[in-house]
């Protein structure tokens, strides 16, 4: 029973999070309008989640769409059924722009161009080749609320302290951190590479313990030193088990086998009270939050 509580408290905290991430109420300007009037910062998201709610006890379409597709309305209708099925089949549910355009994109793979890019275009949604772009890298818009991003170096599975906690270092030489690095800190790499050179490697080991102290560590990757900044992770919005309790090992596994030896990209929203960063984390385009609690769902 103690476990069942246990799982049942972490999934609730999970579905409320990204209940909240994706079905944010829309608005409308006038309450006479015969569609939903989106304002200008409103996410794509959960505008189409609003109408395909919407689509789902009325069977109607948005009144703007014609004006963006070239398909009778009758074809649309067909659209929103199949998208509406897509994404209640979605495990997880689409919850970023990128995440919806792909489903719409794939859902409607056999439908004229014209009308999958003006369904996009409709919602703000990214094109097909601006989804190419994101797979391989180049930056976007950070959402909302976001203080900074942070890429990290591949991940020890060790640094995984419990289910919604990572340990992960970012190299200084990215330029956030290239500018922020302690003067003491650079030096003591510097005496350290020298002193291993020299084989005085117990001078190196302190000089190690200086840099360790400071919240810093020289790691060695692909043989090549990279001194690397440490950072504590929360996962934002996910309330995982304590490891002595029911399903914490689980949870904590689960987390190792997604991102040891993984380069993480990482979405800080804020510090908490013990000085970790909270933030959303990305592991080869899975969030991972939601992976985490999908796999702890089906334990």
């Amino acid at each position: 029973m103690l476990q069942a509580l246990n799982l049942q408290k972490f999934m609730g905290n999970a579905l409320r999070f990204l209940y909240g991430k994706c079905f944010q109420p829309a608005t409308t300007e006038d309450s006479d309008s015969p569609a939903p009037v989106y304002t200008a910062t409103a996410s794509a998201v959960s505008a189409l989640a609003h109408d395909l709610l919407n689509f789902e006890t009325t069977s109607l379409v948005p009144e703007g769409l014609s004006e963006h597709v070239v398909s009778s309305r009758k074809a649309q209708a067909k659209w929103y059924g199949k998208l509406l099925q897509a994404w209640k089949e979605s495990k997880p549910p689409p919850k970023t722009p990128e995440e919806v355009a792909r489903l719409v994109i794939q859902t409607l793979s056999r439908h004229k161009k014209e009308d999958v890019e003006g369904l996009l275009d409709y919602y703000g949604l990214p094109h097909p080749s601006i989804l190419e772009e994101i797979s391989t890298g180049v930056p976007t818009r950070l959402p909302g609320g976001v203080e900074f991003e942070m890429h990290t170096l591949p991940v020890d599975g060790n640094m995984v302290p419990d289910g919604d906690g990572i340990n992960v270092f970012v190299s200084t030489a990215l330029p956030r951190e290239s500018s922020s690095v302690p003067r003491d800190v650079r030096v003591a790499a510097v005496e350290r590479s020298k002193a291993r050179a020299k084989k005085n490697y117990a001078r190196a080991d302190e000089l190690d313990q200086k840099i360790i102290e400071s919240g810093y560590q020289v790691i060695n990757l692909q043989n090549e030193e990279i001194l690397a900044r440490k950072y504590r992770i929360r996962l934002r919005g996910i309330d995982a088990p304590e490891n002595s309790m029911s399903y914490g090992k689980e949870a904590k596994q689960e987390l190792i086998k997604l991102v040891h030896g993984k380069c993480l990209r990482v979405l800080v929203y804020e510090e908490d009270r013990y000085g970790r960063c909270v933030a959303d984390v990305y592991c080869n385009g899975i969030f991972v939050q939601v992976y985490n609690f999908i796999s702890l769902h089906f334990v």
